[in-house]
């Protein structure tokens, strides 16, 4: 997912240690998401969005789809979920 966070930030002279004490999560968080290594989650996005007074999708863009057999390693979500991964029904088989 590609992000205008650091932007965003930079625009309101804040660190990413004071971003990340408005929203709740540490100065590696807000790294992680800058840098892509990170998804934040839904409610932690609807928080930055808030705090900019902005959509989610002036900040948040999702990346092309990925074709299968694309390399790479699945990324986790900030559920601890693989990207990509169909969700667990606990229903089915259990």
């Amino acid at each position: 997912m590609k992000n205008r966070l650091r932007v965003m930030r930079a625009e309101f002279n804040w660190s990413q240690m004071e971003l990340g004490l408005r929203v709740g999560v540490s100065r590696q968080a807000i790294n992680a998401i800058e840098t892509g290594k990170y998804d934040p989650s839904l409610p932690l996005a609807m928080k930055i969005a808030r705090l900019f007074e902005r959509r989610i999708e002036d900040i948040f863009e999702l990346d092309a789809p990925q074709r299968s057999g694309a390399e790479g390693s699945p990324r986790t979500t900030a559920l601890g979920g693989v990207q990509g991964s169909p969700p667990i029904n606990k229903e089915d088989g259990d």
